[in-house]
């Protein structure tokens, strides 16, 4: 970037920043939704939900079914 533009956009710096910083929140969300790790420790901690019967069957399937298909890398499942 040249001098002459440098200056000429540095009103859009805070902008640039902003964006900066919001396309990284996105990056980590989204590693940390497709984490193995992570999706593991939430099939766990759903089990154990539905074993003390704090689940119906109808929702546990369905969680289920969504964190096993995140799991496998099929990225097409919508959140709910």
């Amino acid at each position: 970037m040249g001098l002459l533009s440098g200056i000429l956009t540095l009103p859009f710096a805070p902008v640039r920043g902003v964006v900066w910083v919001a396309d990284q929140m996105a990056q980590a969300a989204d590693r940390e939704l497709h984490d193995p790790a992570v999706i593991r420790s939430r099939l766990a901690a759903l089990n154990q939900e539905y074993e003390e019967g704090h689940l119906s069957t109808e929702a546990f399937e369905r969680e289920e079914d969504r964190l096993l298909d995140l799991l496998h890398g099929r990225r097409s499942v919508v959140c709910q």
